[in-house]
């Protein structure tokens, strides 16, 4: 028999954000990176299904123009955001409370400075007591909103809550991340509570906000991880990929050299210095990185810790009339139904529908169930203050396996080094994020790199074997 032939310096087995962005960074440091990907497509869960002139996202994870790893990652410069309305837009007891920015705050780019969450609360807290004025409105595009001032203060509390609350964020935004990962780690629930935070505002904002960041309503998420995700909130605007999810993992792939990204190739098993496929045999290599979502990471490496997920279904809609909230992202502070998050994503990025059409996405934190689409159209009803029943369902995608779970104890840097010439990288090693993802992907690389050494040998990639016959 012959021996298999020599592929290149290092495997990575997955083309999702993490697999794509180390293999970025490999091969601009000069390594022969050859990327295996079972998919037909690249993007792993961060994929856009096209329907009718539609981009329909199939998780849809909300980004953060304060992420660092966004700016930083070799691959993704150019990379177009498209921004929400400043804040967030609550919806409790058939109002809607918008708790973001002021007006004017900038486009993408320049939100990376802004404290959006910081600016809202201040703003609120600053607002005349009860019986010294009229109630000031809030503008949302179509329709007047009031801030309430009575002493219950929905869903943001009292002027004192909301001071709290703003000093907070303050501090959390002005915070290194280095001393965030230092604090005790309890569930986001209890350190929240513990803060000194009332129940009234962290279930009526912190908790639907959370929820939308991390997929996480009940709040069993480490606080650190609760920290991170608030902190970006805070510091910089809720944004997506303009042209859909799809745009970022595509943006890496057309940075790597041509003929080192090769899909459709399943991985069966992996070693320091091989990867066996089903369909093209073995590959030899230097160093082998698995790059995949964590369940699929657990059976190629045994004995890998996987962690529970969180379950997302994500539900399009269109319609011929954009209901009047803009470009914000709404969330129910009531949780008065399936729908934890939602938002009209034609008006943030215009070039996910068609001109002339609507589209609307919703994402339900669990499993799709019978009559989901039927409720979800009855809470989006109550939501937007618009009827639903002519709404048409453009796809209804669910993920089992969406966003790992982050429960204390949660070790944010979890080794990427397993063996010498053995790596893992993903949301699954850091936090439950795209930030996540591609934070790993940097630590896997900078090992790899640093195992190598300058002085490796380097190969150039001999060509992919045929497909052996059936």
């Amino acid at each position: 028999m012959l021996e298999p032939t020599y592929q290149a310096d290092v495997v990575i087995v997955g083309a999702g954000v993490a697999g794509l962005s180390a293999a970025r960074r490999l091969t601009g440091a000069g390594v022969t990176t050859l990327v295996l990907e079972a998919a037909h497509e690249v993007g792993g869960r961060m994929a856009t299904e096209k329907v009718d002139g539609f981009r329909l996202d199939r998780i849809g994870r909300l980004l953060s123009t304060a992420c660092p790893e966004l700016r930083l990652t070799p691959g993704l410069d150019g990379l177009e955001l498209s921004p929400f309305a400043p804040g967030v837009l609550l919806h409790s007891d058939g109002r809607h409370h918008r708790a973001g920015v002021r007006a004017g705050a900038g486009g993408a780019r320049g939100a990376r400075s802004a404290r959006g969450a910081l600016h809202a609360v201040r703003a609120l807290a600053t607002a005349p007591r009860p019986g010294s004025g009229p109630r000031r409105p809030v503008a949302v595009p179509g329709r007047q909103v009031s801030v309430p001032r009575s002493r219950t203060g929905a869903p943001l509390g009292t002027a004192v809550d909301q001071a709290r609350l703003g000093a907070a964020f303050g501090r959390l935004a002005a915070t290194p991340v280095e001393r965030l990962l230092a604090r005790p780690e309890l569930p986001a629930a209890e350190a929240l509570t513990a803060r000194g935070l009332p129940a009234r505002t962290i279930d009526g904002f912190l908790r639907p906000l959370l929820a939308a960041l991390l997929c996480d309503p009940d709040l069993t998420t480490s606080s650190r991880c609760a920290d991170l995700a608030l902190r970006a909130f805070a510091s910089g605007r809720l944004c997506l990929p303009q042209g859909g999810a799809e745009a970022l993992p595509q943006r890496l792939a057309r940075a790597l050299p041509p003929g080192t990204v090769r899909t459709g190739v399943r991985v069966t098993s992996v070693s320091t210095t091989s990867v066996t496929t089903a369909e093209h045999g073995e590959f030899r290599c230097g160093a082998v990185l698995v790059a995949t979502g964590g369940r699929a990471a657990g059976e190629l490496l045994p004995g890998l810790r996987v962690p529970d997920f969180h379950p997302v279904t994500v539900l399009h809609h269109t319609t011929d009339e954009a209901p009047a909230t803009g470009a914000s992202l709404l969330l129910d502070a009531d949780r008065g139904g399936p729908v934890a998050h939602t938002a009209v994503v034609s008006g943030v990025d215009p070039s996910r529908a068609p001109a002339g059409r609507t589209l609307v996405t919703s994402t339900v934190l669990g499993p799709p169930g019978p009559g989901l689409d039927t409720a979800v159209r009855m809470h989006l009803a109550r939501l937007y203050g618009v009827s639903t029943a002519r709404w048409e369902t453009l796809a209804v995608h669910h993920t089992a396996d969406a966003v790992p779970a982050m429960r204390p104890p949660h070790d944010l840097r979890r080794p990427v080094r397993l063996l010498a010439g053995l790596y893992v990288c993903g949301d699954h090693r850091d936090t439950g994020t795209v930030q996540g993802a591609l934070h790993s992907a940097h630590r896997a690389a900078t090992a790899i790199l640093t195992d190598l050494g300058a002085d490796h040998p380097l190969h150039s990639a001999d060509p992919l074997p045929t497909a052996r016959a059936a």
